[in-house]
């Protein structure tokens, strides 16, 4: 592990790779330090935020390289819930231009889009935002956009490079969108963020009328269903 300082109250922790990263967050959220605010992995590090009134940098570093930081048991990338998200791709407005740009009928870009299960690899960019991992060899020449949209829908789902992903609120985008979910998957001032590291994200594709039949549900967990 590689310490660095992300701010005055975050440290970053550069890891070997995306399994290390899920393992050490998921052990420093089981041990839970009284100071620790967050803990957000990515790909291969994880940010460790806390309260810089309460600690130093170098005591949380000094504690973390003192702690037993296997989890219990140990995870593995894509040992999360299978969670199964609709998507209107005839909502996607880039659709034909990716299937252009990929020599493909724009139906052959959908199947391949809805026969991967993709990983959650990391959450970020905005509140919620799933980079999801990873594309068939078929879809993994999409650049970004030359100029970014100033707005992306909410829903909205685009493609670039390896990764495919969910603009969980209206912002501005540079990925090519390829289809819409009705789903609501981040309410931050309810403080709803179903989608976590680890889990493992298939798409359906859906008509124009079950969009509408389904716009604005909230995604919910197959945990949350088995609680209930």
């Amino acid at each position: 592990m590689e310490f660095f300082p992300l701010s005055e109250a975050a440290l970053l922790i550069s890891l070997p790779d995306e399994p290390a990263a899920v393992n050490l967050a998921t052990r420093i959220r089981e041990l839970a330090p009284a100071w620790m605010e967050d803990v957000v992995p990515a790909y291969a590090t994880v940010g460790v935020y806390f309260g810089a009134d309460r600690v130093t940098a170098e005591t949380v570093e000094d504690w973390l390289k003192s702690q037993d930081l296997t989890p219990r048991p140990p995870l593995r990338i894509g040992e999360g819930e299978t969670i199964t998200i609709p998507v209107s791709y005839g909502r996607g407005v880039d659709l034909l231009a990716v299937a252009t740009h990929l020599g493909l009928a724009p139906d052959a870009v959908i199947a391949l889009h809805i026969s991967t299960v993709f990983t959650v690899h990391a959450i970020g960019f905005v509140p919620g935002f799933p980079y999801l991992g990873y594309l068939p060899p078929e879809l993994c020449s999409v650049p970004r956009l030359a100029s970014p949209r100033v707005r992306v829908e909410s829903g909205s789902v685009g493609i670039t490079g390896r990764q495919t992903g969910i603009y969980p609120l209206a912002r501005p985008g540079g990925w090519h969108l390829i289809g819409q979910t009705p789903l609501t998957i981040v309410d931050v001032a309810g403080g709803f963020f179903p989608l976590r590291v680890g889990d493992r994200i298939s798409f359906t594709r859906i008509d124009e009328v079950e969009y509408h039949q389904l716009h604005g549900e909230r995604l919910i967990r197959p945990d949350w269903q088995e609680a209930t």
